[in-house]
């Protein structure tokens, strides 16, 4: 449901080693309400829950739970290593509009209507959004 790119693959490699993360164990991606936007991305290494869609590329796994799924349907994952803007983007197809800095949006009328309220984890690490950022036309 999601796609990684090559160069986000080459990142979770590198975390997960760092981390010394089991094998089973991915990234977490969550969309809870917050953010500039109205809704936020978060992430953390997890282990996978029963209900878990799970996209696996190159020995990584990325882990979205069925709440979350709706928002991120047919996103792509991918890394930025630029010295003023590093880190994981998203690029969500089901984004009306989005945050200049890129970690919150606003679902589109048809996704947000078609959702339950996503769960929240005060665990996920919620991606740094910064308030004076100009909103983005997805």
């Amino acid at each position: 449901m999601i796609t990684i790119s090559p160069r986000a693959v080459e990142e979770l490699q590198s975390i997960k080693a760092s981390k010394n993360a089991p094998d089973n164990h991915g990234l977490r991606i969550l969309v809870q309400k917050g953010g500039c936007a109205g809704m936020q991305y978060g992430m953390k290494f997890d282990a996978p829950a029963t209900d878990d869609d799970i996209t696996e590329a190159d020995g990584v796994r990325v882990l979205i739970d069925p709440q979350s799924l709706p928002y991120l349907k047919g996103c792509v994952l991918d890394f930025s290593d630029a010295l003023s803007d590093s880190g994981f983007k998203i690029n969500n197809p089901n984004a009306e509009r989005s945050c200049g800095c890129g970690s919150s949006f606003e679902p589109t009328q048809t996704t947000a209507e078609a959702n339950a309220t996503p769960p929240t984890d005060p665990e996920i690490e919620a991606l740094e959004c910064t308030p004076d950022e100009e909103d983005t036309q997805s």
